[in-house]
């Protein structure tokens, strides 16, 4: 199986071509979400109706999963790992490594005892293939990869077990002879198939049994080594099918065997040579039914592929489903296999057709009768990210009527065209199909085949679906049927879940889609969690993800609730909330919860009656009718809510379903809400409560009759009777009432068509400022004679009068105006009441027109008779006199301009005139403009009064050009002259683009820019827009195109036909970005980001965006066809946003992630593949930080610009260094410094230049470059020149006094100088030799093998938890037993109590409330010192070292407070010392972390550099006495004399450490205590030190001939005296030459005479010099005076010898610390630094330098340092005063290379920290990449951190006795007791969970035993 590995690996090779998202990196650490930023197991993805709940983190790739529904637990298995999590929250429960381990899949499984193998094994991964739960036995069947296909039986309930080992680990009675047929059970490749199925016991059988389907991997398959080899164990050894015995209860000897006897019965094994055509790939193995009625048959199902034969074009893959009989009921007889096995065929099809026919099995799922199928229709391209696929659906029904069929046409009705006997498989050779005679099957037979019909069958004819639903990518699928609806859930290759709902059509009602990991293909089984069904299990690539098959509560209504089609939500109607049937509280029950099914119909809803109520009328209260879904409500809580707190009273009166009937008092009147302007009525909302929830909701109207007068004064009493509500008009009143009986007895209009109103009647235009009177008609008037006045506006009031009954004068109107003309609404009022209106229901109006304005010209002017304006003209407009005779004619048409100038022969251009005098009216020239002798048609609705005429030019018969004529009576003539040209159109360019859209063409041709109206049109239907045209051509934009295909190109003019040409435009595919890199931009943009991709040949212009943070989006550039550079914008806040590209002004669409996406278009998110992560603008200053730099022109001038850190990680040339506008060449660019430099002349006449320094946008002047050379600095040089040579003057006259003098000394010295010189000259040769060759030698002498003396963990820990309790040389003591490790010595007596009060004082320390308190409240006792502070953490450490997840979560609660403290003062300082419990607690645990790290990583270099200190300052003399050696790393250990030794070669026997006699090597200035050391070291070297005999334990006799031997000491009585000291005695003293042979016996009596030597009195021995030299120089004798000497300072460059020597050794260690090993990350490390980082951040603190601070004082100075400092923690060494010196100058370097101040070193600077000066910057570079890498590493959850921590705990469990760890810390508590009882009672939480009692009780048992048992002990 190439794409998919069933039970392999999932990530196929086609799904990791289709996954979007690059590579993993190899694994790290347990990976949450980058992101991930979300916190994978806490934070819920939503979307719409699914949500995922909890996720599982795999850092390897995941394979199988099985769910234990009765334990509720997840099984999960992933390459080398097994998992158990628990079922709800996928927290860890337990796991196992069950890989790599060391195979190849030529050699036999090593579990086979008699199998050899010459081929090489190789580390190689574990793939799981079987996952199966056997919950009979409880066991979990587990087959991987391995040793064949191997499986292991694991415990249920503990995974990390192996229940039954097979084949057994100790021999039974009898020996179980194993064979490979049952160790090769899984296939043994991780992309080849497997499936297992766990089945039950048949009769006479014990256990289970196994089903296995695999794939085959022998010779000749594709999984076959490619090596040549013919060694085949797969072929006889691992069927296809095979059915095993799984009975781990009985005889182990048949454990995995084919379960039947003969074996060949219960297998199905393909034959060699039809193994080519009949490559099978097993999808998955299920029973159906899963849980039978007694008797009722079930069968075991396999859904296969055979797959497509490769490189034949014709072969087709063919999906296959195979059954198999199982016994039915418990204890039924087993079928053989061969006897019941039967397989048909299962296609896919849309009918359409093979190219419609999804032919391979991705994914099954058995429903109750139905078998749900994921098909794919394999595509040419195995790049091709989203395979088509299909769902279809299978009757159960017709598989069944299929397989009897089949059998029937085999056995009794022979139909070679139905079915045929399986003959590709060995169990399948053997007659044909046949009729048996007088035989008559009986049903059972024909499901299940019978003794006399043993044969595999075919179906022939497969069984065909049409696709229920298709979408590209399809990987999985799991299937629930909900009320009436399928729901069907499908994964996808992308990492999507897609949940379908089906109605009983099988269509598709509505669908939802949520991410679970993009990017990684959803394993092909999802299960449903037995326990609860309301969740889905499903798989990708590295996560496991426990998903709510639904979100309900996303739906807040419900009409969205029910309307969302989904199965699952319905509305809870009580509760008012959408919920899954099971959260709803008595749901089974009718009208409680209302489903899908229901339709959004059955919603509860509520009439209110009445439903307008009046606002001055009383109501006894409101009808309420309720109808939908909603149980009886009778007898419930009920209330009237009408918001604001405002409720009344609801009762219902009996029970009812459906529409039921409520009653409810009205909301008081003082209640109503209030009447918003301009509007006579209110909606009220009101809702019915049910026991305190709104259940139902309705509106009803409260409106006021009396405020329609006031909403509509004009037409009071028409609108008051045409209200919606019952209104009344009062005429007397003129009000609006609600209640008629309130008019007075008047006769009242009781329609709107009776109200008194104001009939409109016609009016001519009046000019402005004359007097008129105005007729106004009345109908309906009862009160005439009434007083009326006219209005027409506020302040234009004129006197009505009565004409007759009907008609009333306006008197003597004057209305003015200063507009052309302006309309006045005319309106009728009671006199004196000016709020009165007579009704106007059609307002009246007069027009009042004043001729002086708005008429220039004179056709303008006498045009407007035609709208009832009297106007004359005579030069200007006037009003015409009553004696003015009527206008004559106006001057001839002036034409001004015309437009445009050129128009198509085809005609139709509009042609725009402008002028003046053209025309009064359109009449005046309807038939009057021509072009030469071709008429243009004036438009009238574009025509305005003698001021433009717009027209249609006609039709020409050819090309000319004329003048435009206006005849208006008079003829007028343009200037210009119009054209009518022939356009022509060449080609275009370019002429193709990408069928997004966007691309700009040019049109070029001839005469493009005539005619007033131009039109492009692209496959003659979508127009090419933004058009802009000249004489030669028209650019535009091209349109979205469907396809990628030519289209026409067609140019219309004034909307005629297209212009003849044949041009076309060619769609192509879209141009495809894949990456962008860097990622990073500073927050000020401006960054070069280059986007890689393909087809970029087709843009033209490309701009990139930021969401959400970004600024303006910036414009890129095209480089290639697949490259872009783009500026990246600027940022508002530093963060990470996605980012979005406009490719030709269209934003840019992955087409196939749309594709994948499975949404609706306007879901589909775009541009979120990449993102941008923004960090804060780089920060630069001088070298010094000066803001000023004097600089004198004509000189070179280089800058050292520094650098703060950051993680943009720039390159050089995106630095941009500028001095005034002189750029600088930039020269050196490190992570802190930037040289550059300036060549050319610096000049200007300021004499200050800027020094500017640009990345991307960001621009920072960070100092000012003065430049010198002024006059006043000529002046002073002057100045200073004079008064140095009057000085110079005087020197010369002192100098040659003297010169005499010193010449005579001179004289004397300079014999001195050459003897010196000599001697230096002759000391630098050797320390250059010896530089040169001690390197080899000591590397030779390292190569012996020798094992590292490594402590054990639990003296690691008490050395460095109690450092004091070492002696003082630093060593152990020979036995060494910490209290801590020892027995609780205390009386019997006391022990019953004491161990109970030890026992509650634990459970105390395991309060986190009483811990805390605890400690702070010691802290704050001034006598509780630093001493103790140490002592109480690392006692607590102890104390709680089985805890140490608990242990964590305290040392960071008391480091919070601790940063507290420290962030208020001055951060960087937290940390620097252990001054504190929390502070030392940090130090112990990181002490636990890194044990293992400094095991297996650091403690080979480290020894090794131990080693090398040891060897190289014994190359060389060392004194005795002083301790001072030649070779050093420690200047104040340095010998600083000229000592020759020679080495000595000494024969030496011993009878001790193992070993006879050594060739020894030692100089012969070492004194006898130094031979005997080394012969010791010689001899030991592979005994831990602490079992070394010591040098004044052994004699050392000298044998200097065959007679004469000398037992050799220190002091004797041949020893030297010299100037009254005695020197000690050494080889050269006593002759001992080379080759000599020496003796070395422990002996009997201890010489403690002379104590140990390095303690002797200086003042009476000595060993190479004598101390006083240097003190004692003036009273030298003369002899001794003469000796030779030299500057003892050139003996420094010994400790440049000894460096060189070391320094692969001091490298090689740090590397080992600061590197990180993939397969063990710093876990530990990873976990503290982000919670660093985190706490730093909660702070605001952003400094980087605090935080390195931070990360260095936690783990490089806190754990590191200490541990190089003392080896004697770790090893069991010797560790001597001068290996203690030369490690503190290595310490130094480490704390150098980790600190990150600049080195301010000189040549007074101590030798200690300038030895390895030229080395710290290198080493700093690996600390900072180290911190980066931490940094970069998967953050680690809580949960996986805390298993680790469990982990830990348990490897070292019961190393320490708690107790008196627990009884040490007691000791404390009772010194403080009042303190900590003070504290107790002070702490709230203390106080309710009453720890000060518990604390009390802890003493009460105590106290009285305690000091007596103490002191007893």
């Amino acid at each position: 199986m190439a794409r998919r590995a069933a039970g392999g690996a999932p990530l196929s090779a086609r799904a990791a071509a289709a996954s979007p998202l690059p590579p993993r990196p190899p694994f790290r650490a347990p990976t949450p979400c980058p992101l991930l930023p979300l916190l994978l197991l806490l934070g819920a993805a939503r979307a719409g109706a699914l949500e995922i709940q909890r996720r599982f983190p795999s850092p390897t790739p995941t394979n199988n999963f099985a769910l234990d529904g009765a334990a509720g637990t997840v099984y999960l298995a992933a390459v080398n790992r097994l998992y158990q999590l628990s079922g709800a929250n996928l927290s860890l429960e337990a796991e196992a490594a069950v890989g790599p381990v060391a195979d190849s899949p030529l050699c036999h499984a090593p579990q086979l005892p008699q199998a050899s193998c010459e081929h090489p094994r190789r580390l190689t991964d574990n793939y799981n293939k079987i996952l199966q739960l056997d919950p009979g036995q409880g066991l979990v069947v587990v087959c991987g990869s391995i040793y064949q296909g191997f499986c292991q039986l694991r415990r249920r309930g503990n995974i990390s077990a192996v229940a039954v080992r097979f084949p057994p680990a100790a021999p039974p009675a009898e020996p179980v002879t194993v064979f490979p047929s049952m160790l090769n059970v899984a296939a043994n490749h991780p992309n080849a198939s497997t499936v297992g199925l766990v089945l039950p016991p048949a009769a006479g059988t014990g256990g289970s049994r196994l089903l296995v389907g695999a794939t085959y991997t022998g010779y000749g398959s594709a999984f076959f080594p490619r090596n040549r080899s013919l060694e085949d164990h797969r072929f006889e050894n691992t069927p296809e099918i095979a059915i095993r015995s799984l009975d781990a209860r009985g005889d182990l000897a048949k454990l995995f065997t084919f379960d039947l006897n003969p074996s060949d019965d219960n297998i199905l094994k393909i034959k060699q040579g039809a193994k080519e055509q009949h490559k099978l790939g097993f999808v998955r193995a299920f029973l159906h039914p899963p849980d039978p009625p007694p008797g009722a048959p079930s069968y075991a199902y396999l859904a296969l592929n055979s797959e497509a034969r490769a490189g034949d074009k014709e072969s087709q893959a063919r999906s296959l489903l195979a059954r198999i009989c199982l016994p039915r009921g418990a204890g039924g007889d087993a079928k053989k296999l061969t006897e019941s096995y039967i397989q048909l065929g299962l296609q896919c099809t849309g009918g359409a057709g093979r190219g419609d026919l999804y032919s391979r099995l991705v994914s099954v799922f058995p429903a109750r009768e139905l078998l749900f199928a994921v098909f794919e229709r394999p595509q040419g391209s195995p790049a091709a990210r989203a395979t088509p696929a299909a769902l279809c659906a299978f009757r159960f029904a017709d598989v069944q009527a299929a397989i009897r069929a089949a059998r029937n046409a085999c056995f009794v009705e022979p139909a070679p065209d139905v079915v045929a006997v399986l003959d590709s498989v060995v169990q399948g050779t053997g007659p044909a199909c046949e009729r048996k005679r007088n035989i008559q099957l009986q049903p059972e037979q024909l499901d299940c085949g019978a003794a006399h019909l043993q044969h595999p069958l075919s179906v022939l004819q497969p069984l065909k679906a049409t696709p229920v639903f298709r979408a590209p990518g399809l990987s999985s699928v799991a299937v629930a049927t909900v009320s009436n609806y399928t729901v069907v859930f499908l994964g996808t290759v992308s990492g999507r879940l897609l949940k379908i709902n089906l109605n009983e059509s099988m269509q598709v009602v509505s669908r939802r889609v949520v991410t679970v990991a993009y990017g990684e293909p959803v394993h092909h089984v999802m299960q449903f969690d037995p326990a609860d069904p309301g969740y889905l299990y499903l798989m990708t690539s590295h996560q496991m993800a426990r998903v709510k098959v639904a979100a309900c509560a996303v739906h807040t209504t419900c009409g969205d609730c029910v309307g969302a089609a989904d199965a699952y939500c319905g509305w809870c109607a009580l509760e008012t909330r959408c919920t899954l049937q099971q959260d709803c509280a008595n749901s089974d029950q009718r009208h409680f919860w209302t489903s899908a099914s229901e339709g959004p119909g059955r919603c509860p809803a509520m009439t209110v009656l009445p439903a307008e109520i009046d606002v001055y009328q009383e109501y006894p209260g409101m009808i309420l009718q309720i109808s939908g879904s909603l149980p009886s409500l009778s007898g419930m809580e009920m209330a009237c809510d009408y918001g604001n707190n405002i409720h009344t009273v609801a009762r219902v009166p009996g029970p009812a379903f459906g529409h039921q009937i409520a009653y409810c008092n009205l909301l008081p009147r003082d209640q109503f809400p209030p009447f918003p302007p301009h509007q006579d009525h209110v909606i009220v909302e009101m809702s019915v409560r049910v026991n305190g929830r709104s259940i139902v909701r309705a509106n009803f109207t409260v409106y006021n009759c009396s405020r329609v007068g006031q909403v509509y004064p004009r037409t009071a009493c028409t609108s008051c009777l045409s209200a919606q509500w019952r209104c009344f008009w009062c005429s007397q009143q003129h009000a609006c009432v609600s209640n008629q009986s309130r008019c007075e007895a008047s006769p009242n209009p009781t329609s709107p068509q009776d109200c008194p109103q104001i009939l409109p009647s016609p009016l001519a235009p009046m000019p402005t400022g004359s007097s008129r009177s105005i007729p106004v008609h009345l109908a309906n008037v009862a009160f005439q004679g009434e007083a009326l006045e006219c209005s027409f506006g506020p302040e234009e009031i004129f006197e009505a009068i009565w004409v007759n009954e009907s008609t009333v004068h306006c008197n003597q109107v004057v209305l003015h105006t200063t507009q052309k003309s302006q309309m006045f609404p005319l309106s009728l009022q009671l006199k004196g009441q000016p709020a009165r209106f007579l009704d106007s229901p059609d307002p009246m109006t007069v027009e009042v027109y004043n001729c002086a304005m708005g008429s220039p010209d004179c056709s303008q002017c006498l045009g407007r008779e035609d709208l009832g304006h009297l106007c004359v003209w005579t030069d200007s407009c006037r009003l015409r006199g009553p004696l003015q005779p009527l206008p004559g004619t106006c001057p001839a048409p002036e034409i001004r301009a015309i437009e445009p100038l050129s128009g198509p022969l085809d005609g139709g251009t509009l042609l725009t005139i402008r002028g003046r005098n053209l025309g009064r009216r359109l009449s005046d020239v309807a038939h009057g403009v021509w072009i030469g002798s071709v008429a243009c048609e004036p438009l009238a609705d574009r025509y305005t009064v003698s001021e433009e005429i717009v027209c249609a030019t006609g039709p020409a018969p050819g090309t000319f050009s004329d003048v435009v004529t206006v005849n208006a009576s008079k003829e007028g003539r343009s200037r210009e002259r119009f054209s009518y040209v022939l356009p022509l159109v060449q080609f275009l360019e370019p002429d193709k683009g990408p069928k997004a859209g966007g691309t700009r063409i040019t049109i070029h041709g001839s005469d493009l820019h005539v005619g007033s109206e131009l039109q492009v049109l692209v496959n003659d239907t979508e127009p090419c827009t933004e058009l802009v045209r000249t004489d030669t051509s028209i650019a535009c934009t091209m349109p979205e195109g469907a396809l990628p295909a030519p289209v026409p190109v067609c140019v219309r003019f004034e909307r005629r036909g297209c212009v003849h040409s044949n041009l076309t435009f060619q769609y192509m595919q879209n141009p495809v970005i894949t990456a962008i890199s860097p990622r990073r931009s500073p927050v000020s943009g401006g960054r070069t980001i280059t986007v890689a991709g393909e087809r970029f040949h087709m843009v033209q212009n490309v701009s990139m965006a930021v969401h959400h943070i970004g600024r303006e989006p910036t414009l890129c550039k095209v480089l290639n066809s697949t490259l872009i550079t783009c500026p990246s914008p600027g940022a508002l806040s530093n963060a990470s946003a996605p980012v979005d590209f406009f490719i030709n002004g269209r934003a840019y669409a992955d087409e196939v992630a749309v594709a994948e996406e499975l949404l609706e278009p306007e879901e589909a998110r775009r541009g979120g593949r990449f993102r941008l992560d923004y960090l804060p603008d780089p920060q630069f200053s001088t070298a010094k930080r000066e803001k000023w730099i004097k600089h004198h022109p004509g000189e070179p001038l280089t800058l050292v610009i520094h650098k703060e850190q950051d993680s943009l990680g720039l390159e050089s040339h995106e630095y941009r260094i500028k001095i005034g506008q002189v750029a600088c060449d930039i020269q050196i660019v490190s992570d802190r410094v930037i040289h550059c430099s300036v060549n050319e002349s610096l000049g200007t006449a300021e004499g200050q230049l800027p020094i500017t320094i640009q990345v991307g946008n960001f621009n920072q002047t960070i100092a000012t470059l003065q430049l010198g050379g002024s006059e006043t600095a000529i002046i002073v040089s002057i100045v200073i020149c004079s008064v140095l040579l009057l000085l110079s003057v005087v020197a010369l006259f002192v100098f040659c006094t003297k010169s005499r003098r010193a010449e005579r000394y001179w004289q004397k010295t300079l014999l001195q100088m050459e003897e010196m010189e000599s001697q230096i000259r002759e000391e630098i040769r050797k320390g250059f030799a010896e530089l040169q060759t001690d390197m080899t030698d000591l590397t030779k002498e390292l190569n012996r093998s020798q094992g590292i003396p490594f402590l054990e963990y639990k003296h690691f820990v008490t050395r460095t938890f109690f450092p004091k309790t070492l002696n003082s040389q630093g060593s152990s003591p020979v036995q060494e037993t910490h209290p801590l490790l020892g027995e609780w010595k205390i009386p019997e007596s006391c022990r019953p109590h004491m161990e109970e009060g030890i026992s509650l004082f634990s459970s105390l320390l395991n309060n986190k409330h009483f811990l805390i308190v605890f400690v702070h409240a010691l802290e704050q006792q001034k006598d509780f010192a630093v001493r103790d502070r140490c002592s109480l953490a690392s006692l607590l450490t102890i104390a709680l070292h089985g805890k140490l997840e608990y242990y964590t979560g305290i040392m960071k609660e008391l480091l919070v407070d601790l940063i507290d403290a420290s962030a208020t003062k001055n951060p960087k300082l937290m940390l620097r010392r252990t001054e504190s419990v929390v502070e030392k607690m940090l130090t112990n645990w990181m002490s636990i972390c890194m044990y293992s790290c400094l095991r297996e990583t650091v403690g080979e270099p480290f020894f090794l550099l131990l080693c090398a200190i040891k060897q190289q300052i014994n190359k060389g003399s060392i004194d005795a006495i002083t301790g001072k050696a030649r070779y050093t790393l420690n200047e104040e250990w340095l010998l600083r004399e000229n000592i020759e030794a020679k080495p000595r070669n000494l024969n030496v026997s011993f009878q001790g450490c193992g070993m006879d006699s050594l060739s020894v090597r030692a100089m012969d200035t070492d004194t006898l205590t130094q031979v005997k050391e080394k012969i010791l070291e010689a001899f030991c070297k592979n005994v831990p030190y602490s079992q070394w005999p010591r040098a004044e334990d052994v004699d050392l006799e000298w044998f200097a001939s065959s007679t004469q031997s000398y037992v050799l000491r220190d002091l004797d009585d041949t020893s030297v005296v010299e100037d009254g000291r005695k020197k000690l005695n050494t080889l050269a003293h006593y002759k001992i030459p080379e080759g000599a042979s020496l003796a070395m016996s422990l002996t009997d009596k201890k010489d403690t005479t002379l104590g140990r030597v390095k303690d002797l009195d200086t003042e009476k021995y000595f060993h190479l010099v004598l101390p006083t030299d240097e003190l004692a120089e003036p009273k030298k004798s003369h002899r001794q005076s003469h000796r030779k000497k030299v500057l003892p300072e050139i003996y420094l460059t010994r400790l440049l010898s000894t460096k060189g020597t070391l320094q692969k050794f001091l490298d090689d260690l740090f590397k080992a610390i600061l590197s990180i090993r993939e397969d063990k990350p710093p876990l530990a490390v990873k976990y503290f630094f982000d919670f660093l980082e985190e706490q730093a951040e909660k702070r605001g603190i952003s400094d980087p330098d605090t935080l390195h601070i931070w990360k260095t004082n936690s783990l490089p100075l806190r754990f590191w340092v200490n541990i190089l400092k003392n080896p004697q923690f770790v090893f069991d060494i010797d560790k001597t005063d001068h290996i203690d010196a030369c490690l503190s100058v290595i310490a130094q370097a480490f704390i150098d290379a980790c600190s990150i101040s600049d080195l301010q070193l000189g040549k007074d600077s101590p030798t200690n920290k300038l030895l390895y000066a030229k080395e710290i910057p290198e080493y700093r570079k690996i600390v900072q990449r180290y911190y980066q890498q931490i940094h970069d590493m998967t953050p680690l959850s809580e949960q996986e951190m805390n298993a680790h921590l469990a982990e830990e705990s348990r490897k070292y469990q019961n190393e320490f006795n708690t107790n008196v760890a627990m009884a040490e810390i007691y000791k404390y508590a009772k010194r403080y007791r009042t303190q900590i009882m003070t504290a107790l009672e002070a702490n709230p939480t203390a106080r309710r969970t009453q720890l000060q009692h518990k604390f009390e009780q802890v003493v009460a048992l105590m106290e009285d035993n305690i000091y007596e048992c103490y002191s007893e002990a």
